[in-house]
C-alpha cells in the first residue's frame, strides 16, 4: 500500500513524505458459502474455506463478523473441511427463523493469517436470506421419505438408501442440502466403490462432499418403501425426486435417522455442524 504524508507548521513550513509498504511474501485467500444474495434454507451455516492454513485463528475469526436482522444466537467453529483445507464455520444455537436476513463483513485486509498461511489483502462480504422452514425426514428403517414445511407434512414417499453392512450404507445424523445438481453422471470409482456404476441419474440433491445423494433411482423401484440396496445415497421414483428436487433449497436440512447407518455426518463432510453439541460448537471457536 502507498502512503503520502504532508506536514504543516504554524509558520507556513512544510514537508512530504512518501513510502509504501512491501508486498506480503504469501497471500491467504477464501471461499464462502452461501453465494451473496441468495435464499437459503434453516439449516445452512456460513462457511469460510481457506486456501492456506490458518496459525493465528483468533485474529482471523475477530475479523469475522456476523450480524442478523433479529440478533439470532450462534458461534464460529474451526474445523477441517473435506478438501483439507483449514475452514471456520458459524451456525445458530437452532435453526434459523425463516425471513432471517444475515451479513458477513470479513474485515480481513492487513489480517496475517500466521506462518504458512500469508497475508489477506482484501476484504469479503456476502449477505443472503433465510428461506421457508422446510425438513426432510429421512427413516432409513422404515424406508420413509417425508417433506415437512412449517410443522405440516407435505409429501411422504418410499425410498431405498445404503445398503447397510459395509461401506454402501448411508449416513445418519443432520446432512444440509448442498447444491442441486439436476442430471449428473455417476461413477462408482469417484468414492471407493470399484466399478459397480457408471449412469446419468436425474433430480440429483448433493447432500455430503463423500457422495452421499438424494435422486432418482427408477431402477431399484422394486425395494422402494421395503429395503435399503443403494451405493449409499437415498433413492426414488422418477415422480417422488423430481416433486422433491422442484421444492428443496440448499441449506434444507436432511435428518436422517435409523440403524441401517455407517455413522455420523462428520462436520466437514458437507455441514455437519448439527451433529456436535451446542455446547462442543462453542468449543470450536478461537475466542
Amino acid at each position: 500500500t502507498a502512503y503520502r504524508v504532508e506536514a504543516k507548521d504554524a509558520e507556513g513550513g512544510s514537508g512530504t513524505a512518501a513510502f509504501t509498504t512491501a508486498a506480503a511474501d504469501k497471500v491467504n485467500k477464501l471461499t464462502l458459502a452461501p453465494g451473496k444474495n441468495t435464499t437459503v434454507g434453516i439449516a445452512q451455516p456460513l462457511s469460510v474455506v481457506f486456501d492456506n492454513p490458518v496459525k493465528d485463528r483468533a485474529a482471523v475469526e475477530r475479523a469475522l463478523k456476523v450480524s442478523t436482522s433479529n440478533g439470532t444466537e450462534g458461534s464460529w467453529g474451526w474445523l477441517q473441511d473435506y478438501s483439507g483445507k483449514d475452514r471456520v464455520d458459524w451456525r445458530p444455537k437452532e435453526y434459523w427463523r425463516s425471513g432471517t436476513k444475515v451479513t458477513l463483513d470479513a474485515d480481513l485486509n492487513g489480517v496475517d493469517s500466521g506462518p504458512s498461511g500469508g497475508w489477506f489483502v482484501r476484504d469479503y462480504r456476502t449477505t443472503f436470506t433465510i428461506g421457508d422452514e422446510q425438513v426432510v425426514k429421512v427413516d432409513l428403517d422404515r424406508h420413509r421419505l417425508a417433506l415437512q414445511r412449517g410443522g405440516k407434512t407435505v409429501m411422504d414417499v418410499p425410498m431405498s438408501a445404503g445398503t447397510p453392512g459395509g461401506e454402501k450404507a448411508s449416513w445418519r445424523g443432520t446432512a444440509v442440502l448442498m447444491a442441486k445438481e439436476g442430471t449428473i453422471n455417476m461413477r462408482s470409482e469417484t468414492v471407493g466403490l470399484g466399478n459397480a456404476y457408471d449412469k446419468m441419474v436425474d433430480s440429483s440433491m448433493r447432500l455430503t462432499w463423500s457422495g452421499m445423494y438424494a435422486h432418482a433411482a427408477p431402477w431399484n423401484a422394486a425395494h422402494f418403501g421395503s429395503a435399503n440396496r443403494s451405493s449409499g445415497c437415498i433413492g426414488m421414483s422418477d415422480a417422488d425426486a423430481g416433486a422433491l428436487y422442484g421444492q428443496v433449497r440448499a441449506g434444507d436440512p436432511f435428518e436422517i435417522t435409523g440403524a441401517d447407518a455407517k455413522g455420523t455426518v462428520a462436520e466437514g463432510n458437507g455441514y455437519g455442524a448439527w451433529n456436535v453439541s451446542w455446547a462442543d460448537w462453542r468449543a470450536k471457536s478461537a475466542l
